[in-house]
């Protein structure tokens, strides 16, 4: 008796030093990873996933089990709570990572396209936040448009163009000249829509490019689709305000954002007079929520 006394003092003395966690544990840490590699799946919708939530809220040692489950995937936890559910991104070495090459060559055949593809995401992500305040407030709601982005990129490309004629720079390089910084000017040749012989829009258009890119974030659960109007019309989700947050600090958003091209709330854009600012050429392989080849 005075054995057993001794033996499981030390045990129930030092739970949180990870003696204590069980297969069970571990199984509902990784139980509540894998509810956060579901995007679409919400906590409100799914028992399991709020209690596991909830417990990851009021069980420390339970919280850096599941974080722990999470950085052994490659994983980054971006939010744990009711609103978003467990909110993860793929490090750059996961083998949950999107590379933006993979995500342009399952779109196009023509390498170059891939630039324009970047440049697509990243100008979703700007026109949904345009704002520092809105990227910061829980509550905001982005809206946007597959014509509103488009028209946004193209108001882009003319003050960028602009720019460069102003700086007396070759304003029309090869189709295939490398960097994103030379996409703004494909983007500016490409139809907007185009169509095939029974009226779908092109693929290859610049609302095709667009309309792909909302697509692979609703599927993420980035967006939510809410209406046909305007070539689509999307919400932001609480997931995506975190993955922007998470790449606010690229150089190529801000760039943007700086050109005085600014949407507004129902998925169009408007045009600010130009301000002073710096040369603003866009860094290659930009597009979110994709890491560099």
């Amino acid at each position: 008796m005075t054995e057993h006394v001794e033996w499981s003092e030390p045990e129930a003395a030092a739970p949180s030093a990870g003696a204590a966690v069980t297969p069970a544990d571990a199984a509902d840490a990784a139980r509540l990873v894998s509810f956060g590699l579901q995007p679409k799946l919400q906590p409100a919708r799914d028992q399991e996933y709020t209690e596991l939530l909830r417990r990851y809220r009021d069980d420390p040692p339970f919280a850096r089990l599941a974080d722990a489950v999470a950085t052994g995937l490659g994983l980054i936890v971006l939010e744990v709570s009711p609103r978003a559910g467990m909110a993860v991104t793929a490090a750059e070495d996961s083998v949950f990572a999107v590379r933006m090459g993979d995500y342009a060559r399952r779109t196009s055949a023509d390498g170059g396209d891939r630039f324009l593809h970047g440049l697509a995401h990243l100008a979703v992500a700007a026109m949904a936040f345009p704002r520092p305040e809105d990227l910061a407030d829980d509550g905001y709601i982005g809206r946007v448009s597959v014509n509103g982005v488009d028209a946004f990129v193209r108001q882009a490309c003319r003050r960028l163009e602009e720019r460069a004629e102003q700086q007396g720079e070759n304003t029309d390089p090869a189709t295939d000249a490398p960097g994103l910084e030379a996409a703004w000017r494909i983007w500016a040749r490409r139809t907007a829509t185009g169509a095939t012989k029974d009226a779908r829009r092109l693929a290859g258009s610049t609302t095709g490019i667009v309309g792909k890119a909302v697509a692979f974030l609703t599927d993420s659960g980035f967006l939510q689709r809410t209406g046909d109007d305007n070539g689509g019309t999307y919400r932001t989700t609480a997931r995506y305000q975190l993955q922007v947050r998470d790449m606010a600090g690229s150089a190529a958003m801000a760039e943007l954002l700086e050109l005085g091209v600014v949407p507004v709330t129902d998925g169009s854009a408007t045009l600010l007079p130009p301000d002073e600012t710096d040369d603003l050429d866009l860094v290659a392989d930009a597009g979110l929520p994709f890491h560099s080849a």
